[in-house]
């Protein structure tokens, strides 16, 4: 929804723009251009704007409202501030309204409120395709009842929608939401380029091939236990494979190929090719890290600006490490894709604060960033990137952990906690308790309950999140479930499928890393 968006206009400052998409994602049906241009709106300080206008347009928008925002998607009024967690955005904006203007706008983390900086201006683009305002409820409702009789009318997605509440997976029947769909196609201009990848034709037809799999499934689901799920004809929601084929034939196309073709007027040479792959010296028992070294210094010969691509921190420290006990000098850790390509470099973080900032040297509009002339030379960049193959231009090389190293080897499983000690602390826990699942995050406990698999019960702890979602954990799989210690006061339920969770998580193993740090550095200098 967010391509469309941006594609219909929303947003757009005149300037090129790059829309990434996948077979999947422009063969689905979403908002029309004018649906979508209707719902958006430029905000800036200075803007008057009712806040009981602004609440409402939040929500006929897909916003949630809650009385903290830390999820993409949220907003929050109190008294004269609005926050709002822009979709896609990884910071939230803090509307401060004297009256009915907007004084200020301020970006802030979600994790713990503090204030980052000012922004100047932002776009209201919608968050959801699924929009409940009242001519698309009362519209659904019609629809539904039409379909699949009046005995659906006690369906949860039924009920939801028509007490306005959003249910996850809504969107699958979006066609009974809006009065018309359309497609990425529809929100891109004519005079727009389209370049497809020769790997399009495969992954279309596999796509199709899925489509009919999981509807011909939820039709036997629906047949074996009615209400279940009430799936729509797939051509409500996909094109078609005839209308694909379509569109692809009335669309001028560029296709790229990995493969050579014959000099012509029609060929355009990327000078793109993949990266070396050290499969030989691994399997003749050389020693790989000398031949990396000899071909990462051979690269930087030729002028070429060398990314060495890892998964992870620690697997980044490691090869750093290994290359430099090899011989391989002039590396350093690139944060950014700009720091490994020398267009930016990290400088001092503010004081606890944990962040460094980049500086680019000046260009005209319309002009590419040129290399900060203090950056100038064959340095070799790490870089945390899940890549699996790296690539060569004419002016970059990437290599990542597995064209050097091989496939990644993979993972012992880690040992799963004992689930003993929730089962000890479900004795004295109440309806309303708060639990913690190592997945979703914060869910308020229900109780145990029953739940029918395969005509037969099975026991689940029911468990609550945002919006009245529920998630029933199998009683066998309760060591992902601990109690919540903290005090519970105020504590905002998790959505499921949301970020929030895993963001807070991720932060958290910063932090400790962080402190590790320090605490080692505290022991080293007392040795």
């Amino acid at each position: 929804c967010d391509a469309a968006a941006r594609g219909s206009g929303g947003g757009l400052s005149g300037a090129a723009q790059l829309v990434v998409t996948t077979v999947a994602a422009i063969t689905q049906r979403t908002l029309t251009p004018f649906r979508v241009r209707a719902l958006t709106a430029e905000l800036k300080p200075g803007a008057r704007i009712d806040r009981d206008r602004l609440a409402a347009l939040l929500q006929a928008n897909g916003y949630v409202r809650t009385d903290t925002v830390a999820d993409a998607g949220e907003f929050a009024v109190r008294g004269g501030l609005v926050d709002l967690f822009l979709s896609g955005s990884d910071e939230a904006l803090r509307l401060d309204f004297f009256g009915d203007e907007i004084e200020s706008i301020r970006r802030f983390d979600p994790a713990d409120q503090r204030t980052i900086g000012r922004a100047e201006s932002f776009t209201l683009l919608p968050a959801s395709e699924a929009l409940l305002d009242e001519e698309s409820i009362s519209r659904f409702r019609g629809r539904y009842r039409e379909l699949f009789g009046a005995t659906a009318t006690g369906d949860p997605l039924y009920q939801a929608v028509s007490e306005g509440r959003r249910l996850a997976g809504m969107e699958h029947w979006l066609p009974l939401l809006e009065d018309g769909l359309a497609t990425l196609f529809d929100h891109l201009g004519k005079h727009d380029v389209f370049v497809r990848d020769a790997g399009t034709t495969a992954a279309g037809e596999a796509r199709f091939e899925a489509i009919a799999d999981y509807h011909a499934n939820r039709v036997q689901a629906q047949r074996t236990e009615p209400g279940s799920y009430r799936p729509l004809d797939p051509e409500a929601l996909y094109l078609s494979e005839d209308e694909w084929q379509a569109r692809i034939a009335e669309t001028p196309l560029h296709l790229t190929t990995p493969f050579h073709e014959p000099p012509s007027e029609r060929v355009i040479e990327f000078g793109v090719a993949p990266a070396r792959d050290f499969a030989p010296e691994r399997k003749a028992g050389s020693n790989v890290y000398d031949a990396v070294v000899a071909h990462i210094e051979a690269l930087r010969r030729e002028g070429k600006r060398v990314v060495l691509a890892s998964y992870s921190r620690g697997a980044r420290e490691r090869l750093r490490g290994l290359l430099a006990e090899h011989g391989l000098a002039g590396t350093v850790e690139a944060e950014t894709w700009q720091e490994a390509l020398g267009l930016a470099s990290p400088l001092p973080a503010r004081e606890g604060s944990g962040e460094g900032y980049s500086r680019l040297t000046a260009a005209p509009d319309g002009e590419r960033p040129t290399p900060d002339p203090s950056l100038a030379g064959r340095r070799v960049s790490l870089i945390i990137l899940p890549l699996d193959h790296g690539f060569t231009t004419r002016e970059i090389a990437v290599l990542t952990e597995q064209d050097m190293l091989g496939d990644r080897l993979r993972r012992r499983t880690r040992r799963r906690k004992s689930a003993d000690a929730f089962i000890n602390e479900l004795a004295t826990l109440t309806p309303g308790d708060l639990v913690v699942h190592a997945d979703h995050g914060i869910g308020r406990y229900g109780g145990l309950t029953q739940i029918p698999v395969q005509n037969a019960p099975h026991d689940c702890v029911a468990l609550e999140y945002a919006g009245r979602d529920k998630l029933y954990v199998p009683v066998e799989n309760l060591d992902v479930l601990s109690r919540y210690g903290a005090e519970s006061e105020g504590v905002a339920l998790d959505r499921l499928g949301g970020e929030a969770w895993q963001r807070r998580k991720s932060r958290m193993k910063e932090r400790i890393r962080a402190i590790a740090g320090e605490l080692i550095a505290t022991a080293a200098a007392r040795a």
